[in-house]
């Protein structure tokens, strides 16, 4: 078979085997020059794979969290960190990973580059950002089998994911309030993911165009879920675009502000425990927004939009745009219905991370998403 072209990206490729592996649950090897770490997500941590990775571990491996974790777990800290297990005890693990009111047992050290990597490796995989590693020597590890990734592939992969940035396809999806309007698809710009650009209506692509960034619900905007607001804003906001000289509404697959849609699940069962979504995200080990609006820019930038009007309650939208590139002439609010079981959520979305909402939600009771 001929070599792949250079244009193709080994290390991309690398890459994308790696998260197929991550997804599956079985372990990898990450390298860098001479060193090697072999790597297990947490949540696919069996004991069968506790037992297989002891002799090649050698008493040497260690749980990786990032920093929101290890802050639940009672340490200042905003760097993740590396606990040793001297031992494999899958309770232990899953202790400190998960358990609610668990406390550091142990020294927290700095990541190591192929730690950092490791970690990095989940968080693009969607699964929980909690990793058990061992550093493994060559001989050990010739025989396993097992997928080798290059540590600088992986702290390469999303720029190099935005950088390649292409629309796949185009065609005319008339919805209902919306009946002009065209859907845009596009590869590359976050992890394994195909995103889509709404066009509704004709947008002057030279004036300034109404766009909405809007990050993937599946609870809110397909079934329609009370615990959020997405599904009214989606809505909402095709509405206004065809009434109102049209514009471009972004749909990405960040679902759960970047977390995935399982730890989004887990951060709801979370919340009915009284968490709020934030508290409930900062358990499972992420900060209060994982998710990048630099491919949002580029998509929009393919479409020929260079000044917009962003419809978004969130400030953190407005500046990421900005600082992508984007003039930004104005912005609007955009709210949905308040239910009993949305306040909280909104009231934590306004009072812990700016988010533009005035309405009185204060003395009300409920939970959940962006």
């Amino acid at each position: 078979m001929s070599n792949l072209p250079p244009a193709s990206g080994m290390g991309q490729i690398q890459v994308e085997r790696a998260l197929a592996e991550v997804r599956a649950g079985r372990p990898l090897l990450i390298r860098a020059g001479r060193s090697r770490i072999v790597a297990i997500c947490v949540e696919a941590l069996t004991p069968e794979l506790a037992d297989w990775l002891q002799p090649l571990a050698r008493h040497r491996s260690r749980l990786l969290l990032p920093a929101p974790r290890l802050r639940r777990l009672g340490l200042e800290r905003q760097s993740p960190g590396a606990i040793a297990l001297p031992r494999l005890d899958l309770a232990r693990i899953e202790t400190l990973a998960l358990q609610v009111g668990a406390r550091f047992d142990a020294p927290v050290a700095a990541l190591t580059r192929l730690d950092a990597a490791a970690l990095e490796l989940a968080r693009i995989a969607l699964v929980l950002p909690a990793v058990v590693v061992a550093n493994v020597a060559g001989p050990a590890v010739a025989q396993t089998g097992m997928l080798e990734v290059e540590a600088a592939s992986i702290e390469q992969f999303r720029a190099a994911n935005v950088a390649s940035l292409k629309i796949i396809s185009r065609a005319p999806v008339p919805l209902e309030g919306a009946p002009d309007t065209e859907f845009v698809v596009y590869r590359g710009g976050e992890g394994l993911r195909d995103q889509v650009a709404v066009v509704v209506g004709k947008p002057d692509l030279n004036d300034t165009v109404t766009v909405r960034l809007h990050s993937a619900c599946l609870t809110g905007d397909l079934f329609g879920s009370l615990k959020c607001d997405c599904g009214d804003q989606l809505r909402h906001t095709a509405k206004f675009m065809a009434e109102n000289g049209g514009g471009v509404l972004l749909y990405l697959d960040q679902e759960g502000r970047g977390n995935g849609l399982s730890n989004k699940i887990r951060a709801y069962k979370l919340q009915t425990q009284g968490f709020d979504t934030y508290d409930a995200d900062e358990v499972l080990g992420f900060d209060h927004d994982q998710r990048g609006f630099d491919f949002a820019a580029g998509m929009l930038k393919l479409l020929g939009v260079r000044r917009v009007r962003v419809m978004t309650n969130n400030p953190y939208k407005i500046a990421a745009l900005e600082t992508a590139g984007l003039e930004v002439d104005a912005h609007q609010r955009i709210l949905g219905r308040k239910t009993d079981q949305n306040v909280m959520y909104l009231a934590a979305k306004r009072d812990r991370a700016g988010h533009m909402i005035d309405m009185d939600i204060a003395s009300q009771k409920g939970s959940a998403k962006e």
